[in-house]
């Protein structure tokens, strides 16, 4: 998976500043009608060309009109004491995502959702004419069953899944891939995934980025464990 993709749930604590965090973040992005969207969320601590680079990917592979790089205000299965502020982890997602489809953003804070279905759902009921697409790492695949209501996130949208180094096979022995082998859509049709019902998702293999958002804190740049 990304680094630093979200785990089963999403921290809205009111500790988490946003004092300096620019309004517009923390509204939902603008979209159209009929508009093929991705969501890729995390906690992007920091953001980096690896990720930039799933983005990129994603955006082509799927014919997406947008991305919205949803970056949350906390994530409970990670250290609070390493998490960056949120308008810093905003700036430099701009910094990183720049390209003009990508939108960068942190409504999640403002929707008082704690759970990645619920968020989900509550952007499916805002959008009823939006095709949205569920973006996420290889890697997050070995934990995904144990994200709050993960078969539930399964059912609200499509889900495109990104490789990433040393998970291009472990990903085949998930208990997600093995729950959904019936919803499995070939790569070659990535392009019409957004037309799928959901349960329904795919595997999409491409040039691979070993940055690591952990190694980065740690003083490094790589890691082969994310």
């Amino acid at each position: 998976m990304v680094p630093d993709r979200r785990g089963p749930d999403v921290t809205t604590e009111p500790d988490v500043a946003i004092e300096n965090v620019d309004r517009h973040y923390l509204r939902m992005p603008h979209s159209e009608r009929g508009m093929v969207v991705g969501l890729f969320g995390g906690s992007f601590n920091p953001p980096h060309q690896g990720h930039a680079l799933v983005a990129e990917i994603a955006l082509k592979r799927l014919s997406l009109d947008q991305l919205w790089w949803m970056v949350t205000p906390g994530n409970p299965l990670k250290s609070r004491n390493q998490l960056a502020p949120l308008a810093e982890r905003l700036a430099e997602s701009e910094r990183v995502a720049a390209n003009p489809r990508i939108k960068v953003t942190a409504f999640e804070q403002t929707l008082g959702t704690s759970y990645t279905a619920n968020t989900l759902a509550r952007v499916k009921a805002r959008n009823p004419h939006v095709h949205f697409i569920w973006i996420m790492g290889a890697d997050s695949l070995q934990t995904f069953h144990k994200w709050q209501k993960w078969q539930e996130i399964a059912r609200t949208f499509p889900i495109a899944v990104i490789d990433r180094p040393g998970a291009t096979l472990s990903f085949l022995s998930s208990k997600m891939a093995r729950t959904f082998d019936f919803a499995r859509v070939d790569e070659d049709d990535a392009r019409v995934l957004w037309k799928k019902r959901a349960p329904a998702w795919t595997f999409i293999h491409g040039p691979r980025s070993g940055l690591s958002s952990t190694a980065i804190r740690n003083g490094s740049s790589h890691s082969d464990a994310e």
